[in-house]
């Protein structure tokens, strides 16, 4: 896969190739398995006398990782099918990161203003901002969907969800 790809203007995209994060990755996952493998040899990955030892099962799940992520960054690196197309251009990184950073918002928004309030916020202005709804659509059907999910968890399944640093608040009762 060393074909050359252009762009609009006929110029070749710059980035990094896609068997360099196909490397990192397949490193990641193979470092992951040594790891399992370490720690459930020290648990004892072997057969005992009333059967298999905790680290048993852990030990070959990460031998299984450890080989694959070998072969995969072998291939990645060394193999002759390598991809060497750019992985993701500078439009493609802008329209991951839309996604990528509110979400990361979201999750710690979580921890300060619990789940209901949070996603509240978030579905409206995820179809706001990126879907490009009015404000008075994404406010009303942010506030909807976590009123559904409220009385879905919290009074019908009777669930309590996290509800951060309103918690104290006594959250309408719950």
């Amino acid at each position: 896969m060393t074909q050359s790809v252009t762009n609009d203007e006929g110029v070749a995209p710059k980035g990094v190739p896609t068997y360099v994060i196909e490397a990192v990755v397949a490193f990641l996952i193979l470092v992951t398995g040594a790891v399992v493998v370490y720690k459930s040899y020290q648990l004892g990955a072997g057969w005992t006398t009333d059967g298999p030892g905790a680290g048993y099962f852990p030990f070959y799940i990460g031998l299984l990782l450890a080989l694959s992520g070998a072969v995969t960054l072998y291939q990645a690196l060394l193999g002759s099918a390598r991809n060497t197309e750019v992985f993701v251009d500078a439009v493609q990184l802008k329209r991951i990161l839309s996604v990528l950073i509110p979400a990361a918002v979201y999750v710690l928004g979580v921890q300060f203003l619990g789940l209901y309030v949070a996603s509240a916020i978030y579905i409206a202005l995820f179809m706001v901002i990126l879907g490009k709804f009015s404000w008075i659509k994404g406010l009303l059907l942010g506030l909807i969907v976590n009123t559904v999910f409220f009385l879905m968890f919290e009074v019908w399944f009777k669930v309590p969800l996290f509800k951060g640093s309103l918690e104290p608040l006594g959250f309408l009762g719950y």
